[in-house]
């Protein structure tokens, strides 16, 4: 069917993706299939945004009338009910792997690799996994109440159990019996969540972060192209001769038999280092020149080119359509309180006219927002990639082809799921009035026109002035605004979003055209071994 062959499209395109960054001399089977479905579970849920766009539209005709199949309050309220599971089971996966299984595989790969580890260092980080799931349901089932205010939308105020969590004495195995228990009743839905919407905040960071940065990157260095591999072989050359040179006139002071100086030996050994990375580079730069894929890359310059402008105007309109966005709920909201939630649109966005004027075209607002969401994620792999892991002001890993640790490649699918909890609220700033109503238009019936078929009318499109029983919100819009601080908390990361991009794009204007072999070989490679890998 269609949806297996989108799997299998999305297993192919994470397969190739995770091959293509894998270090070939320290591959591990559980933590490649790890990576594999996790980044496929990750591209997965973010196709669930345009799904329930198109769902809610889907049950209207374009004259405003809802469909045989969906005239029934019941049939509509099955179908947003699976969505809306839809939306919590994959959500609960992203739990899973970002709580329990890629931190398993990870220390377990750890545990691994490290051959003078001790037996009690094994046992720690294995049995941390059944403690990370006791967590979770601590915090899940922590006896609570929000205010009224907590859910502007009309959801539940309880967030609190049925009866009394276990006591301190319980079993591990009960706590987490306990916790499946709570998600299979109706109070265990608001708590998953809240751990959710509290996961989507780390995302909103990591958006900040590597998306920013990556829809600045990314189409620059489409434009400004590599460097000349002849030129970088010949300065190569030159810097090979400057070193060796330098290198024999200190050796040269001790000929007669006289030690050299601690200060001396500090810069032979320095120099040598130096020496050995450049011949490194200099077989990588012959490599390269070879390459046929060098070679129509060169041929394919003029549509990079082309792309390269096409993602910095989409980067900017995506900029001018959050400012906006948010603009409007600074001066139109009721502030802090509510979450600066908003009803419809007071200004003008382009984003969101761009995709209502595309309505009346079948399909293409439905590929416009389906593309938007491909290029959040496409943007965000090419942050983490040009700026790998980081810790604060650490660098833990780098992200570079066929020289990636699996540790970092577990970090990079971590990274991606949690964007993607963030991604929906995003593209929910970029285009409000579509991602809450989507193509849907309902019919204001005219004084004093009707026949022996029913009413006739003007038909409009959806907004908050709709009737509540003529059109019908998506869940993510419903699920987004479930708890108003989260709400706030989102609209302030969209400003440090904006500002994050500015300087982004500041920084890759200021830098220079990228080596052809960039990140293939550095001077402080210290997540690598010193043997490697051989084209």
């Amino acid at each position: 069917s269609e949806g297996t062959a989108f799997n299998c499209v999305i297993l192919a395109f994470c397969w190739v993706y995770i091959r293509k960054f894998q270090s070939r001399q320290e591959s591990e089977v559980v933590s490649t299939i790890t990576a594999i479905c996790a980044l496929a579970i990750a591209l997965i849920t973010s196709a669930l945004l345009p799904v329930d766009i198109f769902l809610v539209s889907f049950m209207k005709y374009p004259n405003g009338t809802y469909k045989e199949w969906a005239a029934n309050n019941e049939t509509r309220g099955h179908i947003e009910d699976t969505v809306l599971y839809g939306y919590y089971t994959l959500y609960s996966i992203i739990l899973f792997c970002v709580f329990l299984w890629i931190p398993f595989v990870y220390f377990y790969y750890e545990e691994r690799d490290d051959d003078t580890g001790n037996k009690c260092s094994v046992r720690m980080h294995r049995s941390s996994a059944p403690g990370t799931v006791a967590k979770c349901a601590g915090s899940m089932c922590t006896r609570k109440r929000l205010s009224a205010t907590g859910y502007p939308l009309g959801y539940p105020h309880a967030f609190v159990p049925l009866e009394a969590p276990p006591s301190q004495n319980s079993t591990q195995w009960e706590k987490v019996q306990y916790l499946f228990e709570e998600l299979s009743s109706s109070h265990g839905l608001p708590a998953l969540s809240f751990s959710i919407s509290t996961l989507t905040l780390i995302g909103m960071l990591a958006v900040i972060t590597y998306t920013a940065y990556g829809m600045s990157v990314l189409p620059l260095n489409l434009i400004k192209g590599t460097r000349s591999v002849a030129y970088e072989r010949l300065e190569n050359t030159e810097d090979i001769d400057d070193v060796e040179h330098q290198i024999e006139k200190l050796k040269s002071k001790c000929k007669d038999g006289r030690p050299l100086s601690s200060k001396d030996r500090r810069n032979l050994q320095e120099l040598e280092g130096k020496l050995q990375v450049l011949q490194r580079r200099g077989r990588h730069l012959e490599i390269a020149e070879r390459n046929c894929c060098t070679k129509v890359g060169s041929a394919l310059r003029p549509f990079k080119i082309l792309l390269g402008i096409f993602f910095i105007l989409v980067a900017l309109l995506f900029t001018i359509a959050l400012f906006i966005s948010n603009l409007d709920k600074a001066l139109h909201s009721a502030g802090i309180s509510s979450g600066f939630i908003i009803f419809g649109t007071n200004l003008t966005n382009p984003l969101n006219e761009l995709l209502l004027a595309l309505q009346p075209v079948f399909p293409l607002d439905y590929i416009l927002i389906t593309i938007i969401t491909v290029y959040f994620v496409l943007t965000s792999m090419a942050g983490i990639r040009n700026m790998g892991i980081w810790f604060f002001w650490i660098r833990l890993y780098k992200i570079r082809p066929k020289r990636t640790r699996p540790q970092a490649l577990l970090f990079l699918c971590m990274i991606l799921l949690l964007i993607v909890l963030h991604t929906s609220y995003m593209i929910y700033s970029l285009a409000p009035q579509y991602v809450m109503y989507g193509s849907q238009k309902y019919l204001m019936p005219s004084a004093g026109t009707t026949s022996g078929n029913g009413t006739f009318g003007t038909t409009r499109i959806c907004d908050a002035d709709a009737p509540a029983d003529q059109c019908t919100v998506t869940r993510s819009y419903l699920f987004l605004h479930k708890f108003w601080f989260f709400s706030t908390i989102y609209y302030f990361g969209n400003w440090a979003f904006i500002g994050a991009f500015l300087i982004g794009l500041v920084v890759s204007c200021c830098k220079g055209k990228k080596s052809v072999i960039e990140g293939e070989v550095e001077a402080d490679d210290s997540d690598i071994s010193d043997d490697e890998y051989v084209h």
